[in-house]
């Protein structure tokens, strides 16, 4: 970090300023937390555990899981212990880190939401061919990919803000440390560098949420070839993956695709995509999905012996 860069730290104003309802908010927050991290728990336990779940559908919503859990880590612990304090700091090295762990597990589950859809394609419009298509090596490959490429966004954040000079103020109006608000504080023209989060965020969530509708309408189109039986179990695996596909990217494109700036909506904003998405993934696709649902019964109902 160069010198002249003077902020060890930044201030964060969090959600409110009013006492009374950070109380509120901290309850609130530490209860979804809670059920985030125990549903994604068990949905990884369950794929792991129950053999009548060991198909690449589920080897990815097991993965899908993992990174909400880790997701959701990275933003709702700092933001609950912070509801307790009046000033809340956080240094600008872990600052640094959790725009990078956000933005690496964000990218990944972007990308592995893609393949979830390419696997549904694969499952409905060449069911004859899909365990030759989607086997294990596929699988394993489709998830480093998208690792890959959540790491890769991760590094150019990074790289866009690191060694940007901060010489006061050190306020951040937000909860997090995200783009926009650290760009704002930067002591240099950053106009150019907020374009590049636009192409870099914005862009890439417009893109693959357009080529995930269309081919979920792809798939929903070819449903007219399958019976009622087969109807009903695709839609049935169909709609989660769409109502997850609207969660996540719904909020993050209205963020970032628009010109650069800072609103009062954000903050709710990111609270819906941090914090409420990654709690409703495992309960939309529990409730939703009768395979998901018979195994966790028969796996953690059984008698030992």
């Amino acid at each position: 970090m160069e010198q002249r860069n003077n902020v060890t730290e930044f201030v964060l104003l969090g959600l409110t300023q009013s006492l009374q309802c950070q109380k509120v908010l901290f309850v609130l927050f530490l209860l979804i937390y809670v059920v985030t991290i125990a549903g994604s728990l068990l949905i990884v336990l369950t794929v792991v555990l129950s053999p009548a779940l060991d198909v690449p559908m589920f080897f990815f919503l097991g993965c899908l899981s993992f990174m909400d859990a880790v997701y959701s880590t990275t933003v709702t612990p700092n933001m609950i212990i912070d509801l307790l304090y009046e000033k809340k700091t956080i240094s600008f090295k872990a600052c640094m880190a959790q725009l990078f762990v956000g933005h690496l597990f964000g990218g990944a589950e972007i990308l592995l939401l893609v393949a979830m859809a390419y696997d549904r394609y694969v499952a409905i419009c060449k069911p004859l061919h899909y365990l030759t298509i989607m086997n294990q090596r596929v699988c394993v490959l489709l998830l480093l990919l998208a690792w890959a490429g959540g790491f890769v966004h991760a590094v150019l954040q990074l790289f866009f803000v690191y060694n940007l000079p901060f010489c006061g103020p050190n306020v951040i109006d937000h909860f997090i440390c995200d783009m926009y608000p650290l760009l704002k504080l930067a002591c240099t023209y950053t106009y150019v560098i907020a374009l590049t989060v636009v192409a870099n965020d914005g862009a890439i969530c417009e893109v693959i949420f357009t080529l995930l509708l269309i081919s979920y309408g792809i798939i929903l189109h070819s449903l007219k070839n399958l019976n009622q039986e087969g109807r009903r179990k695709a839609l049935s695996t169909c709609d989660s993956h769409i109502t997850v596909v609207i969660l996540f990217f719904v909020p993050c494109i209205f963020m970032y695709v628009r010109p650069p700036s800072t609103l009062p909506i954000d903050k709710s904003l990111t609270v819906f995509y941090t914090v409420i998405t990654p709690m409703l993934n495992p309960l939309i696709y529990t409730l939703r999905n009768t395979e998901m649902k018979n195994g966790m019964r028969k796996l953690w109902t059984r008698k030992p012996k």
